[in-house]
């Protein structure tokens, strides 16, 4: 069944629709293919939404061995998305598009792609099996509108997206290569792992080499002073480069080498990875998925000892960070939120002349805390946390940002005192990642 694209136009608010013909530049023959990323919606030019499928597009290119030197982001006009993947087409072998396969007006990948190949959109009868079959599964009559979705090129395949009802593009033309997939990232992802990974892999065969990553994370040091300690393991090595970067109050160190597979790409990683341990030592907490909790509950574990938490200005986000981790409640005794003077008294013990001479933001406060925990509850460890997360509150002695987190063992209490100078949330998410960090060390030296 052919569609008449003067109806495709009217649909999709296009002018002067026109069939073209582009030469292409092909890398094919060189020395290995490129990428681009081309991200489609207004959404995402107004930062209505985050992207995210970029980031991971990336990261599946890199772990193959693509290399990807531009990413580019379109709103939902036609002309505008033609332009930007006509230069994709020239400059590269491959191009991930993301978004635009909807059933609405503003859903206009597929008739940019008929004009970039220079074909007429027509119904294809798998895609449009797919998309009826959605709706099957759900008992759901399946709007008109939708039919849609099961326009394509006559050199494009569907790719099967049974969460969604936009089947995947898969364009193979003139040696090169379009693969366009939803915008919804939980679609993007299944059909990205499950349709065309294999597919990419096939072309570029076995031996192809891809970026083998391991990434080293670290606590408690900043950066200058971390990268004093390795200027000298920052050359390359073997082919394994080395890149520091900041991520939520931690140091990570991204190691990276192509290599064909990834059993050879960490063996020769590994002599850099034992260096770096050893000159860090106590700093690295864990690795690649490995979060600080994580590290956390496995020395806790490691070492019988158990844990309680009272926690005033972060309302409980130490508590929900350390109960993350499965199997936590075999060293997580309890949390207490003590946010008025009168909890801090009666659930931890702080006396009133502490709070009356020093004030619930003060080390003695946050100490009287750290040790009421362990006195009244019998925990191995006691961490506690007072501040003035802001916007309000804060004066000339104690300003916004002010935080004080306290740590009772069985040899003494130490506190640490944080100037922080975020908004009231982040002051929040710093303060519970100074706890953490506080513990980390503290395990870590046992």
């Amino acid at each position: 069944m052919r569609i008449n694209l003067s109806i495709l136009e009217q649909w999709a608010g296009a002018t002067g629709w026109g069939r073209r013909r582009l030469v292409p530049y092909s890398h094919m023959g060189g020395p290995g293919m490129r990428a681009e990323i081309v991200c489609i919606g207004t959404e995402l030019l107004l930062g209505e939404i985050v992207d995210t499928n970029a980031a991971f597009l990336a990261r599946q290119l890199a772990e193959l061995g693509i290399d990807l030197y531009y990413k580019s982001t379109v709103g939902d006009n036609l002309e505008r998305i033609v332009e930007t993947l006509e230069r994709a087409w020239q400059r590269s072998d491959l191009l991930l598009l993301s978004g635009g396969l909807g059933p609405t007006q503003d859903d206009l990948t597929r008739f940019a792609l008929a004009q970039l190949i220079g074909e007429e959109l027509t119904l294809n009868e798998e895609a449009l099996a797919q998309v009826e079959g959605y709706f099957a599964r759900r008992q759901r009559l399946m709007p008109e509108i939708n039919r849609q979705q099961a326009l394509l090129p006559p050199s494009a395949r569907p790719l099967p997206n049974p969460r969604g009802t936009a089947p995947g593009i898969w364009l193979e033309k003139d040696g090169k290569y379009i693969v366009a997939l939803p915008g919804v990232p939980l679609e993007l992802k299944m059909l990205m792992t499950g349709e065309v990974l294999p597919r990419l892999r096939q072309l570029l065969g076995q031996d192809h080499p891809g970026l083998i990553t391991r990434v080293l994370k670290t606590t408690g040091i900043g950066e200058s002073a971390l990268e004093e300690r390795i200027t000298d393991l920052l050359e390359v090595r073997d082919g394994v480069t080395i890149a520091p970067y900041v991520k939520h109050g931690e140091i990570h160190l991204r190691l990276a080498v192509k290599a064909a597979t990834r059993q050879e790409g960490l063996a020769r990683m590994a002599p850099l990875e034992a260096a770096l341990r050893e000159r860090l030592a106590t700093y690295i907490y864990g690795a690649d998925e490995e979060r600080l909790e994580d590290g956390v509950g496995r020395l806790l574990l490691e070492q019988g000892l158990t844990l309680g938490l009272a926690e005033s200005c972060t309302g409980g986000l130490l508590g929900h960070r350390i109960t993350e981790v499965p199997g936590s409640s075999a060293y997580f005794m309890l949390g207490i939120v003590a946010y008025s003077n009168e909890a801090k008294k009666k659930l931890l013990g702080v006396e009133e002349e502490t709070l009356r001479c020093h004030g619930a933001v003060s080390p003695e406060t946050a100490e009287a805390m750290a040790k009421g925990l362990r006195r009244r509850y019998g925990v191995d460890l006691g961490l506690a946390t007072t501040g003035i997360a802001g916007p309000g509150g804060g004066t000339p002695e104690k300003p916004v940002g002010l935080v004080y987190t306290a740590l009772a063992a069985p040899g003494g209490v130490q506190v640490l005192c944080h100037h922080f100078p975020w908004d009231r949330t982040e002051n929040k998410l710093a303060t519970a990642q100074a706890g953490l960090t506080m513990l980390w060390q503290y395990l870590a030296k046992q």
